[in-house]
């Protein structure tokens, strides 16, 4: 499904065009519970020079495929569920260039591996074939909670 999000994080507002995760169960998070500015999670910018509208539709499903299953090699050491299910990863921004921007979280600020899970999920986008250089930026607003897991999670660590 494709929708048209406004992206208010920036002082000029920008269009973006957000592609949800065809892995992700549409009830994992009830829609009112997610923040405006991350419904869709995973996207690409479209639209406008120089964001992502030269790469064609089926380039842009096929590397969305691939930078999600690149995710999902990613997990927290004290969690048995990669950081995609755990629905730690907010926003994937692609441009023309196929440079990869990712916006995510942890499950706590105070995770032990902090500091190294961003490389991490670095190193994983980076090994797609034809990404470009690749930005993590860890936020934590809005706060990471449970409801974020797809219901693949919530079955792995029994929390329904």
């Amino acid at each position: 499904m494709i929708e048209k999000i406004r992206d208010n994080a920036e002082t000029e507002a920008t269009d973006q065009v957000a592609v949800e995760p065809e892995v992700m169960p549409q009830d994992a998070m009830p829609e009112d519970a997610m923040p405006d500015d991350i419904k869709g999670c995973v996207g690409a910018t479209g639209g406008q020079e120089g964001d992502g509208a030269g790469l064609p539709p089926e380039g842009l499903e096929q590397l969305h495929a691939d930078l999600v299953a690149a995710l999902k090699t990613v997990f927290d050491p004290e969690i048995p569920v990669d950081i995609y299910e755990l629905g730690l990863i907010y926003k994937l921004d692609v441009d023309d260039d196929r440079n990869i921007e990712v916006e995510m979280t942890l499950t706590a600020p105070g995770c032990p591996v902090a500091g190294e899970m961003p490389g991490w999920v670095e190193n994983a986008v980076s090994s797609v074939p034809g990404v470009g250089q690749v930005k993590v930026n860890l936020v934590f607003d809005p706060p990471w909670d449970m409801s974020r897991m797809s219901d693949e999670a919530r079955l792995t660590l029994n929390m329904f």
